[in-house]
């Protein structure tokens, strides 16, 4: 029954139910996982590329209106061609071309860094260039077609068809009597409804293709949020790699203490006094008139380590005092290294001029 106890607890800790942590959401959006909706771009684009060419329709067919009054009335009735001549129209239509298209090109390109920017900020990444084998597994890729996510990208698809038809057939059946009349209208009129049209159905598509956006944003997020999730040994190793293993930690301090003991310990032999509760607490001082303006603190414990002081200070001779309410309260009051406070000073003073006389008299 334990062993049952802990297979299952071993299935919930690998389980992904926890949150993606900051660490994790910088590591993806390093390696270009963002969220981010294809239809969202694809819908702004379109928007603002229409917007754009109801405004700017007008000095567009003025240009295509002189690109071929040039080709039909001036390429048209040079007399020689040479390859001087033919370089010469070749240029200039490319001129020509180039002004009506690339007003087009430079708003479809702002429009697209826009829409990019608006999702997921700047971002610049070389990890997807990498070439990555996996990509190219069999298995996923028949996955990818029967999963759920192929499904709902399905749907959309047919969502799309049906209210961009639907959107389509609104803006013929409004101007129908337009439309009819097309026949009977000159080809300037009837080029320009036709334009008028094709544009009011394209801003009105993209219209519906931003609103059809907003729920595939909604259900990208969803499954971008459910691709980071993190199981519960997840966060422990991310925490261990981060902030390193606490057993390792754990050591390196003990390691710290022993160092800084063996360090403490080599300076009782050098001590003038050492204070002690008699055996709870030893306190070790130092005082050099020329290079001190008062005692120092240079070794303390309790307990084993007080014991050991005095082991030490009786192997080299250093004399030990016993006053238990100063031993005390500097063992509170002052840490090693540190001088010895001002209210201490007369306790501090009578220790070591007792100190003083006894070696002397030794």
């Amino acid at each position: 029954m334990k062993l049952i106890i802990q297979l299952d607890l071993q299935f919930f800790a690998g389980e992904k139910t926890e949150k993606a942590t900051p660490k994790k959401r910088q590591d993806s959006r390093k390696k270009g996982q963002v969220l981010k909706s294809q239809d969202v771009s694809a819908a702004i684009l379109l928007l603002i590329v229409f917007l754009f060419l109801f405004f700017i329709a007008p000095s567009m067919f003025q240009g295509m209106r002189s690109f071929l009054m040039q080709a039909l009335y001036r390429d048209m009735l040079i007399e020689t061609v040479s390859i001087e001549t033919v370089m010469e129209m070749y240029a200039d239509a490319i001129q020509e071309m180039a002004w009506i298209v690339l007003p087009i090109m430079v708003i479809a390109m702002v429009a697209g860094i826009g829409a990019n920017y608006l999702q997921f900020g700047f971002l610049f990444t070389t990890e997807t260039l990498k070439f990555d084998l996996k990509k190219m597994d069999p298995i996923k890729g028949i996955k990818k077609i029967i999963s759920v996510r192929a499904i709902i990208n399905l749907i959309k698809s047919l969502l799309k068809v049906t209210l961009l038809g639907v959107v389509t057939f609104a803006i013929i059946w409004i101007y129908l009597e337009e439309v009819l009349a097309l026949a009977f209208k000159s080809p300037w009129e009837s080029l320009t409804t036709v334009a008028y049209l094709s544009g009011l159905m394209g801003v009105a598509a993209a219209i519906m293709l931003l609103l059809i956006s907003i729920l595939d944003y909604v259900y990208e997020r969803y499954e971008y949020e459910k691709n980071l999730k993190m199981s519960k040994q997840d966060i422990k190793d991310e925490h261990k790699n981060s902030e390193g293993d606490p057993l390792i930690k754990s050591k390196i301090k003990q390691r710290q203490r022993e160092m800084a003991m063996r360090r403490m310990m080599q300076e009782v032999p050098h001590a003038d006094v050492v204070i002690t509760n008699p055996t709870h607490y030893a306190i070790a001082l130092k005082y050099d008139e020329n290079s001190m303006d008062a005692p120092r603190v240079v070794a303390k414990g309790t307990d084993f380590v007080a014991q050991k002081i005095k082991l030490i200070a009786k192997e080299h001779d250093v004399i030990m005092v016993e006053n238990r309410p100063l031993a005390r309260a500097m063992y509170d009051q002052v840490e090693i290294g540190e001088q010895v406070p001002e209210e201490f000073f007369k306790a501090v003073a009578e220790i070591l001029a007792y100190v003083y006389r006894m070696k002397r008299k030794i």
